[in-house]
């Protein structure tokens, strides 16, 4: 083997050796304050969270289910967010590209002519020559300018290059570093945007059906008024009440009949919201369940409040981009280093062709270039300023993250204990209150009472009947809010997208990661809770 050959092997050998570290920190996970247990979780602490079941499994309602099963296939927010996965996935590939050899080719014909040389014009002047004693005239004689053309010449060029910058000091391996965890964090964005989806449908309908049962109050209500106003109507003709009692009968009907439209309104609306959601044209929504008839999960573990920092798809998100700023400010020290750069070329140039084709190779190059900075005006040091600065902001937005995380659960498991202490004493109220127009009904009809009293009781109940359906909703909309920020609707479901006719869907490998996972950390912490 030719030595040059020797030394260009053991160049690769020591190259590669030298490229098993890479500069900049290597990232270290970020310790973030835990509480013991979530505020307002007056439960006995569990290893289970409502967030380990799936979302089918949490809204029973069939109408529900096939809703956001429709929301999942054709939401826009989650087909933008596939292509967003796709755009991370190309700048991947293209950062992983420089761990290769870059390899091209040059082929070139070219045919010319030179514009030719100039012969400037000449003269020869008269000259006298003496010939056996007489002189005799020789006539000079002029040449003019000339021009002589060039004939062309062709030229083929075929030439095959490569180049390969070897990685000395990882800055590749930290781009490609930065890349891959670019790429997760957009994964973690497209489950953010399904949890987001199931929760907003979910809340949603149960906001329609709350709707629906204002309509039905009113209706009901209306229906009441008018049955009070026949009665007065009836008792005007015999004397027995006056036009008062009949105006004022006639504006408590026209008060909950002018309820109804308004709440017609709000119903197509919500209908459009959902319609959005479900990337379908504007249209009804099809519902077999009320809003009494909704059921939720009896138990509502919480879990342990350290297993959110790896089940919420945002603080995930937030994490990785705490691991791709933490790569680039790698990039930004490797840059004060020298690159080692490989080059070879070989091919052939010939004016003929049948020389380039033949394979004969006439020209061949290989070499390696050291390229670095001395001075450049502070323009790396800011490079690097800049991603430590890049760096530390991202870490404060994954604590950031984790902090409202547990700030949101909080809330929910307040609000659901809460809103159903409501919802008792509102129930006791509308049942008394409508024990109340019973009587006040039965004692006008004896003539015990008067009108006021019929009318105030069923002006009371009427905005207490709406209120306990508001609140039905609050309750079941804070069971919703707890599951999403548990971070549940989106770990377990089999998420099938349809884009432009081609089905995205997640790999099993990721999803068995993600179980395997999963199991090893609640071992994990199993082995830990007795020390809690």
């Amino acid at each position: 083997m030719h030595p040059r050959t020797y030394q260009l092997i053991n160049t690769l050998v020591v190259a590669s050796l030298l490229s098993g570290c890479a500069l900049g920190p290597n990232h270290r996970p970020i310790a973030v304050e835990t509480p013991t247990r979530f505020r307002g979780d007056k439960k006995e602490q569990s290893l289970e969270s409502l967030a380990d079941l799936e979302w089918w499994k949490v809204f029973k309602d069939k109408s529900l289910q096939e809703l956001i099963r429709e929301a999942l296939r054709n939401n826009y927010d989650l087909r933008i967010a596939i292509t967003r996965i796709e755009q991370a996935r190309a700048r991947k590939m293209q950062t992983a590209s420089a761990f290769y050899p870059q390899v091209g080719y040059q082929i070139a014909a070219e045919r010319n002519q030179a514009p030719g040389t100039y012969v400037p014009a000449t003269t020869v002047p008269d000259s006298t020559i003496n010939v056996g004693g007489t002189d005799v005239v020789i006539p000079g004689r002029s040449t003019p300018e000339q021009r002589l053309r060039s004939s062309p010449t062709n030229s083929f060029t075929a030439v095959g290059n490569a180049a390969w910058e070897i990685d000395l000091w990882g800055r590749i391996r930290r781009s490609n570093e930065a890349s891959l965890a670019q790429l997760l964090a957009s994964e973690e964005v497209r489950h953010g945007v399904v949890q987001s989806l199931v929760s907003e449908v979910a809340i949603t309908y149960f906001q329609l059906l709350e709707a629906d049962e204002e309509l039905k109050i009113a209706r009901r209500t209306m229906e009441s008024f008018g049955q009070s106003l026949e009665l007065f109507t009836k008792q005007q003709r015999g004397g027995i009440a006056s036009d008062l009692e009949v105006a004022r009968g006639t504006a408590s009907q026209a008060n909950a009949a002018a309820s109804i439209p308004r709440i017609e309104r709000q119903i197509s609306a919500i209908e459009n919201q959902l319609c959005v959601l479900l990337g379908r044209l504007p249209g009804p929504i099809k519902r077999d369940g009320s809003l009494l008839s909704q059921k939720m999960p009896p138990s509502v573990p919480s879990g342990i409040p350290s297993d959110l920092l790896t089940r919420r798809p945002d603080i995930r998100q937030a994490e990785q981009m705490v691991i791709s700023a933490n790569a680039m400010v790698g990039v930004a020290i490797a840059d004060f280093f020298p690159v080692f750069d490989l080059t070879a070329a070989a091919g052939a140039i010939s004016p003929k062709l049948n020389d380039i084709t033949s394979g004969t190779w006439n020209v061949w190059s290989i070499g390696g270039a050291l390229n670095g900075p001395i001075f450049q005006g502070g323009r790396y040091v800011g490079r690097y300023r800049e991603a430590k600065a890049l760096f530390e902001e991202a870490r404060l937005q994954y604590m950031k993250a984790a902090n409202s995380a547990f700030s949101e659960v909080s809330d929910a498991l307040i609000a659901r204990q809460k809103f159903a202490l409501s919802r008792v004493e509102q129930e006791k109220q509308v049942e008394a209150l409508q024990k109340s127009v019973r009587i006040s009904m039965d004692r006008y009809t004896i003539g015990v009472t008067t009108y006021y009293e019929v009318l105030e009781a069923q002006q009371q109940l009427f905005p207490a009947e709406l209120l306990l359906a508001q609140t039905r909703y609050q309750q079941l909309a804070a069971v919703v809010d707890l599951y999403s920020s548990l971070g549940g609707g989106w770990a377990k479901t089999s998420l099938t997208v349809a884009k432009e006719g081609v089905v995205v869907q997640e790999t099993k490998e990721v999803a068995a990661n993600t179980r395997k996972a999963s199991a090893a950390e609640k071992a994990n912490r199993s082995r830990k809770a007795p020390n809690r």
